[in-house]
């Protein structure tokens, strides 16, 4: 008897697991990337069922979270309309509904809502914790419902957001989210980047919805929320403010910093106060020299600890100082240091804004590094936290824009703007400031960025001189950047020009140290790796890669001979094509390099070294 219990058990967990790969095969097969535009060779690897599976907040990491990623229910709605009955589509997350990579590939528009569903159930281990609904990003306007309750609205297309959803589970089995997304996209003066209804030239197709993970955390009804981390190599320590949720008189933050796995120092403070924690003979970051020490922050009360979480942290300085001819220089680490770097846009022929994996996402980082830049001007968009901690893992510097919104009045690059500001409604201000600050609060922690671009090229700029004074004083341990060869005032930490295709240095005040926010764009078409086959445009167009290599070295050694003049920093445009820009570095789909990556390497090492301390 005991054998035919044995074998009926046998049986019946052979059938389930077939049921299970039955379901997991068919929900395969029911996903596909949709259209016919080139893709990235990380396309063909993408399961449904783990889809950007890392953790998605490497500056605060727990161990225990879920990922919510995969195939949603999904549905298309005209604005203001309620809540459909039924969903008759899917898509996954946490690729845009433009996106090949969605399934869907199809353009929302600002006249319709997304509406996306998904059930899950939570691990059994979490009872008593308190539950968090995380999402990396979602453009632009989101209202979140957990089993039939409107739980909260977000607002803002780049910065992460969360809900507490814990009052609006059911004690027992399967928990439902359903979410409403609506993006104005170009018609709307929210920050948007490159993004517009009708994609031409230097401007791509919308991203509309859920772009980045959703994921579940348990966290104790007290818990550490957020941090800024402010080192100082000038005095050997660095700064830890940790955010605490729900704090209560008498709580302890203990910060510690560690090294392969040893702890060097600590320090405590009161919840809400700043803990410092010296670092003696501290190893220096830079891009030769990547390296992190690992942090460790608790939240202690009546002597034990009731939440901690894993950090890291890099000890370097940006600064800027006059040379010894008198002229203003960016420094790193008190030296001065030319940064070299690319314009880099962050689209994906596949995804869109969403890299296929975290691989893909890696490899632009480490291919700019190949080619011999050592920062990157990560241009009027935003990524995930794990873009910007590859950076501090590889070795790479990184100016942050703030992606662009509204519209542009004038624009006057080669002097000082003496025309009226950009007049913008109070409402596009609001959004503009209110993003601003969640944008640096998120990325705040991340060592590799060290300066902040409000504007760019005019567009949107307003308030300049009150915009760029707040950045400063919000952040006084990087360098602000007023705005990228865009309408020029006496304000920041340096004065930015932009010009195509070759080097020019034709402005400087004497103040500040002086940058190529962006020149190049030499443009080579290489067949079967374009967006489009017949609307291919550069600032230059070259015929073979051989031509390309020689004007980049070209204007290379241009940029070498102004450095001594005045130049402390350049940037060239660009990383990868992008739609129908054809002036990348790479291919969009990434699988070729257009430009001899050795020719590059050595001329860039070339530029860089134009710059002795």
């Amino acid at each position: 008897m005991i054998f035919h219990y044995r074998l009926r058990f046998l049986f019946l967990r052979s059938a389930i697991l077939l049921l299970i790969l039955l379901a997991s095969l068919q929900l395969t097969a029911q996903w596909q990337p949709a259209g016919d535009k080139i893709k990235t060779a990380w396309a063909e690897e993408i399961d449904p069922e783990s889809v950007l599976n890392e953790y998605p907040r490497p500056i605060l990491q727990r161990e225990q979270w879920q990922n919510l990623n995969g195939i949603w229910d999904f549905g298309i709605t005209p604005e203001g309309s309620a809540p459909p009955d039924s969903f008759s589509r899917e898509i996954l997350v946490p690729f845009a509904v433009e996106s090949s990579l969605s399934g869907n590939m199809e353009e929302a528009g600002p006249g319709n809502e997304l509406w996306y569903r998904r059930s899950f159930e939570l691990d059994n281990s979490w009872d008593g914790s308190s539950i968090l609904l995380h999402f990396g990003a979602v453009d632009w306007q989101c209202d979140v419902w957990v089993n039939g309750i409107k739980i909260g609205r977000h607002e803002g297309g780049y910065d992460p957001f969360k809900f507490d959803i814990t009052p609006f589970l059911t004690e027992n089995g399967s928990q439902e989210i359903q979410v409403r997304v609506w993006d104005p996209t170009s018609d709307g003066p929210q920050p948007r980047g490159k993004q517009t209804i009708n994609p031409r030239g230097i401007w791509y197709t919308p991203v509309t919805g859920i772009w980045q993970t959703v994921w579940l955390e348990p966290v104790p009804e007290s818990y550490v929320e957020h941090m800024k981390i402010n080192p100082d190599i000038d005095h050997q320590v660095v700064r830890v403010s940790p955010g605490i949720s729900n704090p209560q008189f008498g709580d302890v933050v203990k910060v510690e910093v560690l090294s392969e796995g040893r702890v060097l120092n600590s320090g405590m403070a009161a919840a809400g106060e700043e803990a410092t924690v010296k670092v003696p003979q501290p190893h220096l970051w830079s891009p030769e020299d990547p390296f992190l020490y690992d942090l460790r922050v608790s939240l202690v009360r009546n002597g034990e600890t009731i939440d901690q979480a894993n950090s890291y942290m890099a000890m370097r300085k940006i600064s800027r100082k006059k040379d010894s001819n008198g002229i203003w220089r960016i420094q790193l680490n008190n030296k001065n240091y030319f940064q070299f770097g690319t314009l880099d846009q962050g689209w994906w022929p596949d995804g869109l804004y969403t890299a296929p994996t975290d691989e893909a996402l890696r490899y632009d980082i480490e291919q700019t590094k190949k080619y011999g830049f050592n920062m990157i001007r990560k241009h009027v968009k935003v990524e995930p936290a794990r873009w910007y901690m590859h950076c501090d893992r590889i070795g790479m510097l990184v100016w942050q824009d703030m992606p662009n919104g509204d519209r542009t009045k004038s624009w006057q690059n080669r002097s000082y703007y003496e025309g009226e500001e950009l007049q913008r409604s109070s409402k596009s201000e609001a959004v503009y400031k209110k993003e601003w600050k969640a944008i640096m609060d998120y990325l705040q922690p991340y060592p590799s960025i060290v300066t902040w671009v409000p504007f760019n090229e005019g567009w949107g700029q307003f308030k300049t001189m009150e915009i760029v004074e707040w950045t400063q004083e919000y952040d006084p341990e990087r360098l602000v950047n007023a705005a990228s060869g865009g309408n020029h005032f006496h304000v920041g930490d340096m004065i930015d020009l932009h010009n195509y295709p070759h080097p020019e240095l034709y402005l400087s005040d004497g103040q500040r140290p002086v940058v190529l926010g962006e020149y190049g764009g030499i443009g080579l078409v290489i067949a079967d790796h374009v967006w489009k086959a017949d609307q291919n445009w550069g600032y230059v167009q070259y015929k073979t890669s051989e031509e390309a290599t020689d004007t980049y070295v070209k204007y290379a050694n241009d940029l070498a001979g102004l450095i001594p003049l005045g130049f402390s920093a350049a940037i060239y445009t660009q990383t990868t094509d992008v739609e129908m820009e054809v002036n990348g570095l790479m291919t969009y789909d990434r699988k070729v390099n257009k430009l001899d990556m050795d020719e590059v390497r050595k001329i860039n090492q070339k530029v860089i070294s134009a710059l002795s301390d």
